[in-house]
């Protein structure tokens, strides 16, 4: 099964400023590369590693210091009281989608093949992007539509998919895109289909509700001084990462003590966001979009 280098690598890692005996945590095991990365820079030690794809699981490579737990990364405090592995050193989310996951037709991920309308990180879990496209009602798709993919015509697309599942289901993605398209502005239906994918894929895996709860508990898990790093690719994960990271929660509200001192949890490493370089880019260009934010625990 073939993986792609992991986005910001050298960064990310550079970021955890890793104590060699340390515990360390990979939220998004996915092709192992951050992973390899951490352990090769350290001695000893320990790192948790999440995934919710068996198939990320059944490619972990051999290490005695590496214990893998087949679970959304929402469940951290629970697996990591299992493994008696708090608090941690540092903690490292890598946000993205894998790249065998888009490659695979059948997980229904990719814009580029037409396959089974799946889009579930977790083959166990039972709803699918089928599933909300020929069940949500017209109002419920809408809203998802816009909030999650910020589609500004969401509700005429909506419509479109309403009327044309009274006829048929719509079974695959390429079913899909073709009611995409009549609803997308011309040249650029590319990016419509990828708008509309990105909210579905969000909706099935409850994306935003899981960065909320890791969030929470990775803070709480952390030790003081150790690091929280996040890499980002759309702009509702970003926002919701920097928020957090500046205030302790997700508005950005940022509260203060009776004597103005600013109330955090967390101290902001970094004040603009780390980005790939042209290099990485060129090479990757799937990692055009990542932002990578960091924070120490205070």
């Amino acid at each position: 099964m073939t993986y792609h280098r992991s986005v910001l690598l050298d960064e990310s890692v550079e970021a955890l400023a890793i104590r060699p005996g340390g515990i360390y945590v990979d939220a998004t095991y996915g092709g192992g590369g951050h992973a390899k990365a951490i352990l090769g820079k350290m001695q000893g030690g320990k790192l948790i590693a999440f995934d919710q794809d068996e198939e990320a699981i059944a490619n972990r490579f051999d290490d005695p210091r590496l214990i893998m737990v087949n679970n959304n990364f929402r469940f951290l405090r629970n697996f990591l009281k299992l493994h008696h592995a708090t608090p941690v050193d540092g903690i490292l989310a890598d946000l993205g989608i894998s790249s065998h996951q888009i490659d695979q037709p059948g997980r229904g991920f990719s814009t580029r093949f037409d396959g089974f309308l799946d889009m579930r990180m977790d083959q166990k879990k039972k709803q699918t992007a089928r599933d909300i496209v020929n069940h949500y009602s017209e109002e419920h798709l809408a809203n998802l539509f816009f909030t999650y993919g910020e589609i500004r015509n969401s509700r005429k697309l909506a419509s479109r998919i309403v009327e044309s599942r009274k006829t048929n289901a719509i079974e695959t993605t390429g079913e899909l895109k073709e009611i995409a398209n009549t609803c997308a502005e011309r040249g650029k239906e590319f990016k419509y289909q990828a708008q509309l994918f990105q909210a579905l894929r969000i909706e099935v895996n409850q994306e935003m509700e899981s960065l909320r709860e890791f969030l929470g508990q990775a803070t709480k898990a952390l030790k003081p001084g150790g690091r929280l790093v996040v890499i980002s690719y759309h702009s509702l994960e970003d926002k919701l990462v920097k928020n957090y990271f500046r205030s302790g929660n997700f508005e950005g509200n940022v509260e203060k003590d009776f004597y103005g001192n600013v109330i955090v949890p967390l101290k902001v490493i970094t004040r603009k966001a780390i980005v790939p370089s042209a290099d990485e880019i060129e090479e990757n260009s799937r990692s055009r979009s990542a932002k990578l934010r960091v924070a120490e625990k205070i």
